[in-house]
């Protein structure tokens, strides 16, 4: 007797995305922050910036990963909605956005909506 077991799931990827190749209902999430500190603030800098220089970091949002529903794009700005209602808007210049997949994406905002919706009843 042979067995065999098929499996659905699939891995998909983020993709990266220029802010002029995002659309209306896209789900895309924050990957990086960029973080702008006057050079002043960094020890022993001063011969090598100018104390106006800003110095740039990239960071790790601690919410990486959740997903967002673009609802108008002005560039530099995005504009989404949360799982959990209310509007943020990203700007392309301080934040790298992500697209997600459409599969994906529109899976884990249902799974967060009812979450959501269960935690108020």
């Amino acid at each position: 007797m042979e067995t065999t077991t098929e499996t659905n799931d699939q891995t998909t990827v983020a993709a990266r995305v220029a802010g002029e190749d995002i659309k209306r209902g896209d789900y895309v999430t924050v990957l990086n922050k960029i973080v702008e500190l006057p050079s002043f603030l960094w020890s022993c800098s001063s011969s090598i910036l100018p104390a106006d220089e800003p110095v740039r970091l990239r960071c790790m949002p601690s919410d990486a990963g959740q997903p967002f529903k673009v609802v108008a794009v002005c560039l530099p700005f995005v504009y989404t909605k949360r799982p959990k209602g209310g509007t943020t808007a990203f700007d392309t210049r301080q934040n790298q956005l992500v697209r997600l997949d459409p599969d994906s994406g529109r899976k884990v905002w249902k799974r967060l909506r009812k979450t959501l919706e269960k935690k108020r009843k």
